[in-house]
């Protein structure tokens, strides 16, 4: 190679500068590459039974990504998304966080829905000590060194929806739920939940996740003649719930019922017209009137057509993005042992409110309402409750 070609390449800065001399001339820069990125893994079901309330979430995640980069990123880098389908199979979720960890070499995932996904992930996480940030309300009973929760614990929704519930008209209820962790957990908690609150619990019954058929449960309901349906049916199921309860005669109009797993997004596949009447406890609704979540409103719209409605777990995945940013800056790294150091009490002005990572915990304080369905798919809010402090850990 001629001497008058040579080049170096040197790193500064966290860009590649190509440096260029001639026989015993200076070093001059001629070249810049592109900026460096920071990879955030986005794993969710993207197929299967849970996508229903779970594909979404990943199109809230990419708009908090491309509002950061457009303001500068993170630490000088902009972040690159790696999108992963857990295909509602909890072995596949586990399979694709090694992949992003090992292979793609991600900053901190943000990922999971159902609890199970969240079981098969843990193992990996603490092997290979990743991050993950998980933006779905879920059953507590944990608290790993290795995840951020930003959306509320069992106790922060069951325990207020139920008392809230108690207040109302009448106080018996039957509890129905999908077959595993989440519903059998929040089960556990409401029924002292009830007996305190001077209720009493008429029938409790389970479907596998998936399950289509509700006909011998909506009987047993309609002989019960509850006050209350207290119900943890999740994904598609709800599909048939909604519809094969209205068929029966249990509409809005003619049965109470709150769900703390049915947002916006499910009702959007459920059916408005399935869902008029019925209530949800949530931390956060589309409907919510403040400036943060009005602009969060309009900018989704924008991006991806003003048919779209924005749910509680897109709005808590949306500020797991924030939250990791934040967390990053703060702590000067994006080192995880660092970057979860750096969460310990860490607030975040967020569309449905100011919201803060607890000192030790890992989980979110934040405010929980409860809404009442509306024929256009939204939620009228019928009560909020003030900041409620995580306790993942009750004593029942």
């Amino acid at each position: 190679m001629s001497q008058f070609n040579r080049r170096r390449f040197i790193k500064t800065g966290g860009s590649m500068v190509v440096l260029s001399a001639a026989s015993g001339a200076a070093l001059v820069p001629v070249l810049a590459s592109a900026q460096e990125t920071v990879k955030l893994g986005l794993l969710h079901s993207l197929s299967g039974t849970i996508a229903i309330a779970e594909a979404s979430l990943v199109d809230a995640e990419k708009m908090a990504i491309d509002e950061i980069n457009a303001s500068g990123g993170v630490l000088g880098r902009k972040i690159e998304p790696i999108v992963e389908d857990g295909a509602s199979d909890w072995p596949t979720f586990a399979e694709k966080t090694k992949k992003l960890l090992q292979r793609d070499k991600v900053a901190a995932i943000i990922g999971c829905y159902t609890s199970a996904s969240r079981k098969a992930v843990l193992p990996v996480l603490n092997q290979m000590h990743g991050l993950l940030y998980y933006p779905t309300y879920y059953e507590g009973q944990e608290e790993d060194k290795q995840v951020i929760y930003t959306s509320q614990e069992a106790t922060q929704s069951v325990i207020t929806a139920i008392e809230w519930m108690a207040k109302q008209q009448g106080k018996t209820f039957f509890l129905v739920g999908s077959d595993y962790i989440y519903p059998r957990t929040c089960n556990k908690i409401a029924k002292p939940t009830i007996a305190k609150a001077g209720g009493k619990v008429v029938g409790e019954e389970y479907a596998p996740l998936g399950h289509t058929e509700f006909s011998s449960i909506i009987n047993k309901i309609k002989a019960a003649k509850p006050d209350w349906i207290y119900s943890t049916v999740v994904g598609g199921s709800n599909v048939a719930f909604y519809k094969q309860l209205k068929a029966a005669g249990l509409d809005g109009t003619k049965q109470n019922l709150l769900s703390t797993v049915v947002s916006e997004n499910e009702i959007d596949g459920i059916g408005k017209e399935n869902s008029v009447g019925y209530y949800a406890c949530m931390g956060y609704f589309e409907s919510l009137k403040n400036p943060q979540n009005e602009r969060f409103v309009k900018a989704l719209k924008a991006k991806y057509g003003q048919d779209r409605v924005v749910g509680d777990p897109m709005e808590c995945a949306y500020n797991a993005v924030y939250l990791w940013k934040l967390a990053a800056e703060k702590a000067k790294s994006f080192d995880v042992a660092k970057v979860i150091a750096a969460s310990s009490g860490l607030e975040f002005d967020a569309p449905e409110g100011k919201i803060r990572i607890h000192a030790t915990n890992h989980h979110v304080a934040k405010k929980v309402r409860v809404g009442r369905a509306r024929s256009d798919g939204q939620f009228d809010i019928v009560y909020e409750s003030g900041v409620i402090e995580p306790n993942p850990f009750p004593k029942l």
